[in-house]
């Protein structure tokens, strides 16, 4: 079969090709032709060094992927050959609160991951796709759409008529606004130029601000929550935004921190934490219970992903720069060998 592995962590350059055994089965595992594949800011910054954590040597990348399984051990009961499915990032996890364990069965990082061929995981983390989703589109729920769901579920579930905040148009962001609006919630986003404005606009973004025009872009949030502030923060760049989403949260209001694309810093004072009761949680994603939640409710609305492109599998590099450029609106998926 064919993969791609991580050379050396220099950039995309040491992501290679090469052909490999398919891996023989355990008898609790399912191996997977993988119909399609998607990228996470995660994965461009694993590809330079820049990710924390768990790291197996010269892994096959990409947790998220969807395809259909083609052989299972011995042991199995979970699925069936010829069933439809995606999985877990965590393989071990399958609910409860995240754990150290877990890390040691991430899914292309410390296991190999969804860029190959075929896949070789674990029962435990498989799920079925629903039959209105595309594999293009399963492949795009794993990371974003459950760290999405559960950054909106922190302490409190969230309500018909409350406001959140969202960053960007990248995919936790885009999910992020499409669960809200299944939910009944108002969105507010904040976004880098008109174009990406009108397109959170025609996703169901209830207003949106321009961060480049208006730098002060919380006072602006909060005068759009008549100064109470936002009920929820999907809270994505990190070093450039937290302390905004802090002070546009409404007191005892939540921020689910999932992602650091601006930075690691922040300076956040603890101060600005305490005055306002506010909670603030890392998001690991979420267990095989809160993913099969997610989709029980897309099942129900018909909720597909926004997919900003879809390149070959041949063209990997080309999805990788097209994520680096900031210019993606939505998921960069790539199909399955031959696909």
């Amino acid at each position: 079969m064919q993969v791609v592995r991580v050379t050396d962590q220099t950039g995309f350059d040491s992501l290679v090709i090469q052909e490999e055994n398919i891996p023989a089965l355990g008898r609790r595992d399912a191996l997977i032709r993988v119909h399609a594949a998607s990228l996470n800011f995660r994965d461009m910054a694993f590809a330079y060094g820049q990710y924390p954590g768990v790291i197996r040597e010269n892994p096959i990348p990409l947790s998220d992927g969807a395809g259909e399984v083609i052989a299972v051990g011995a042991d199995v009961t979970r699925v069936r050959i010829g069933d439809r499915v995606t999985a877990t990032c965590n393989t071990d996890w399958i609910g409860g609160p995240f754990i150290a364990q877990y890390h040691h069965q991430s899914i292309g990082f410390s296991i190999d991951g969804m860029l190959s061929e075929c896949s070789l995981i674990h029962e435990n983390a498989l799920v079925n796709i629903p039959d209105y989703l595309s594999y293009e589109e399963a492949a795009c729920l794993s990371c974003a759409a459950v760290s999405a769901w559960s950054a909106l579920t922190i302490a409190e579930p969230l309500l018909p008529g409350q406001t959140v905040l969202i960053q960007g148009t990248g995919g936790v962001a885009l999910f992020g606004l499409q669960i809200a609006k299944m939910f009944g919630a108002r969105v507010l986003a904040i976004t880098s130029s008109a174009d990406k404005a009108q397109r959170l606009t025609a996703l169901g973004a209830d207003a949106v601000v321009n961060y480049n025009d208006d730098p002060q872009w919380g006072e602006a949030i909060l005068k759009l929550t008549d100064g109470r502030g936002v009920d929820k923060v999907i809270e994505i760049a990190g070093e450039s935004t937290i302390r905004q989403s802090v002070a546009c949260t409404r007191y005892g209001g939540e921020i689910g921190q999932v992602g650091f694309v601006s930075g690691v810093g922040g300076g956040l004072p603890p101060i600005e934490i305490l005055k306002k009761s506010i909670t603030i949680k890392g998001i690991a994603m979420g267990p095989r219970l809160t993913f099969e939640a997610l989709l029980t409710a897309m099942q129900v609305s018909k909720m597909h992903p926004v997919v900003d492109s879809v390149y070959p599998f041949a063209e990997y590099k080309s999805a990788f720069r097209r994520l680096e450029s900031a210019k993606h609106v939505g998921k960069v998926v790539i199909k399955g060998v031959g696909l």
